[in-house]
């Protein structure tokens, strides 16, 4: 079974209704209310250059996987003495590009186990 082809057409379904629907919202706040402002996404092309990066290449894929890490490595756990003192909570969900990496990753994952039929373990 191939995990991308499953997982990648919900994905871009879900993406591409939650687009239309800003469209549409944002046509009727045009249309009904002109006094209230629709949302300028500045990183916009550079989310849709993200997303349209086909891995067809098996080293840009092992790039990809060692580059972009699979948990957050800002996430800590402070201890004094075998005390938690505090946590420092995830900071990568800050990034408004979170989600394309991430998608990113995961495409060359899938590129690397059903294309060249590898073990991605290392990566995991």
């Amino acid at each position: 079974m191939k995990v991308f082809n499953n997982t990648t057409r919900k994905i871009f379904l879900a993406s591409w209704v939650l687009i239309n629907q800003e469209i549409e919202n944002e046509g009727n706040l045009t249309q009904h209310n002109p006094g209230k402002k629709f949302r300028c996404d500045v990183l916009k092309p550079l989310r849709l250059w993200i997303n349209n990066i086909e891995v067809r290449d098996r080293q840009f894929a092992h790039r990809v996987c060692q580059v972009i890490p699979a948990q957050c490595p800002f996430e800590r756990d402070v201890k004094l003495l075998g005390k938690t003192l505090f946590h420092i909570p995830p900071m990568c969900k800050l990034n408004p590009l979170y989600d394309e990496v991430v998608a990113l990753r995961f495409r060359s994952l899938c590129y690397l186990a059903d294309e060249c039929g590898e073990d991605i373990s290392q990566y995991c």
